[in-house]
């Protein structure tokens, strides 16, 4: 993914602060204060809920500055790829048709409007899949996505810490510097390599429950030097 530009954007300075501290220098990659909605790109990604139904947070924000068709279109694509639910770790792209940002990108952090996953990797799972959304646009249309707006994953509603949830989106965005992937499945794949186990799922449209007899799936904590050995 080496051709196209990640800007990683928010309002709040905690998350700016936890993002600057991570991705330092990292090749493009920009990190902006400030609204999603403000930043001309080809793409918006949208943490949304496992029916898309763009009801509230930024998921509302981009349904109201790109109007009610915008949730029609992510609607259909969600029911005609996944049924009922898109699982977390899976993502949809739609055009918008606008020049820019010219697509929406979805993906579920959580299965419900208001959750809480910050013991959980649905960070790593959702900003993966966003860019591997990202990947087979550009797969299907060469150069047709080129600039990336993305904010800050699960760190609102979904109660991930600011610090966890850049750690987590770099882990992200670093497996794709270095790996092309057909699907999501492979995607996933890398990523629990990487990661360790990411919890489970159901790709089938219905989402999976935990199991019962292993405790929640904790976010390990990494670190700057952790991160570049990774590669």
């Amino acid at each position: 993914m080496y051709d196209v530009t990640l800007t990683l954007v928010d309002l709040n300075p905690k998350m700016i602060a936890a993002w600057r501290a991570v991705f330092d220098a990292e090749p493009g990659v920009e990190v902006v204060q400030g609204s999603l909605l403000d930043e001309r790109v080809s793409a918006w990604v949208s943490p949304t809920n496992a029916r898309g139904l763009m009801d509230g947070g930024l998921d509302g924000a981009i349904r109201a500055r790109l109007g009610a068709g915008i949730l029609a279109r992510v609607r259909r694509a969600v029911t005609s790829t996944y049924g009922d639910f898109m699982p977390v770790g899976a993502a949809t792209c739609v055009a918008t048709g606008r020049a820019l940002p010219a697509y929406l990108i979805s993906t579920p952090t959580m299965l419900t409007s208001a959750e809480d996953v910050s013991s959980t990797m649905n960070v790593a799972l959702a900003c993966a899949a966003a860019l591997q959304a990202v990947s087979m646009q550009n797969r299907a249309a060469p150069g047709s996505v080129r600039t990336v707006a993305m904010a800050g994953l699960g760190a609102g509603t979904g109660r991930v810490p600011f610090t966890v949830c850049a750690e987590l989106m770099w882990a992200a965005w670093h497996l794709f510097q270095h790996h092309i992937f057909e699907g999501f499945d492979d995607m996933r794949a890398a990523l629990e390599h990487e990661l360790g186990d990411l919890g489970p799922v159901s790709l089938s449209g219905s989402p999976a429950p935990r199991r019962a007899s292993r405790g929640p799936v904790l976010p390990t904590p990494f670190h700057g030097d952790q991160h570049r050995a990774i590669a």
